[in-house]
């Protein structure tokens, strides 16, 4: 099992937890091999930037390289969704999520030094850049658009109302273990869309690690594992749901879940 606590987010990147974590989940999940392709885009990077000193130059190369040259981006078929998260499958295909893109730039940018860090904006995975000049821009990790404030509360009117602003926890930067967090719900919920039940288990243990008593994450545990016949386990799970979010909507329906399992323990019994 990973051990959250002591993973020191300044030696090691997002890039390299998310690695072994996926070995964690996936018994066929290469880290050597994955490894080997992250450095041999590092050496590319790095030759494609020699001749680059200012930060705000390598950059502008940077995304040239990484998204025009190595065609890094969004889907253009139908894929299975978490296809573009296993950091594997985005290396070998270069289609991925803006949070799987933008955590393989962000180690290749690392490198460089360059002042980018993470941001959980309330519509997408989003990377802020700060300059030497002190000018504050955004990254759109999908395909490597240059965004400013004025697109971002855009996107806040378009996808939430169109009374919402632009705050500055939206663009607040992003803890690394938030960002980790995200990268596993968007993992857990393909998971599950896509039957792998095992898998997202293994995911939601993962994500129970990171906030224990959660229950919203003990609630998604036990209807995952009443997919798995672990009956025992769901039913105290759902009832923990129970017992601390009375009040949330989706209470009633657990209810009908837990009678409905109470009803199949019953008859095996």
């Amino acid at each position: 099992m990973i051990d959250f606590i002591n993973i020191d987010f300044s030696i090691v990147s997002l890039c390299e937890v998310a690695v072994k974590i996926m070995e964690y989940i996936r018994d066929d999940f290469s880290v050597k091999k994955v490894l080997f392709e992250l450095n041999q885009k590092v050496k590319k990077a790095k030759f494609f930037l020699s001749r680059e000193k200012k930060p705000k130059e390598q950059l502008k190369k940077l995304l040239y390289l990484f998204y025009n040259v190595w065609n890094f981006g969004p889907s253009q078929k139908k894929y299975k969704l978490s296809n573009m998260i296993w950091i594997d499958s985005v290396l070998q295909t270069h289609t991925g999520t803006a949070i799987s893109l933008g955590i393989i730039f962000l180690h290749i940018a690392k490198i460089f030094k360059l002042s980018i860090v993470p941001v959980i904006f309330p519509t997408q995975f989003i990377l802020r850049v700060n300059n030497e000049n002190n000018e504050v821009f955004f990254i759109n990790p999908f395909n490597g658009e240059i965004l400013d404030q004025c697109i971002l509360e855009y996107w806040l009117k378009g996808n939430i109302s169109p009374t919402t602003t632009l705050s500055l926890k939206d663009i607040a930067e992003a803890k690394p273990l938030q960002v980790i967090q995200k990268l596993l719900d968007i993992l857990k919920i393909s998971l599950i869309e896509e039957k792998s039940i095992e898998l997202a288990l293994k995911v939601s243990d993962l994500l129970l690690k990171i906030n224990p008593k959660d229950p919203y994450e003990i609630r998604d545990r036990g209807l995952i594992c009443s997919q798995l016949k672990c009956y025992n386990t769901a039913l105290l799970d759902l009832i923990y749901f129970i017992e601390h979010c009375p009040d949330d909507p989706v209470s009633e329906i657990i209810k009908v879940q837990i009678h409905s399992i109470q009803q199949k323990k019953s008859i095996m019994n």
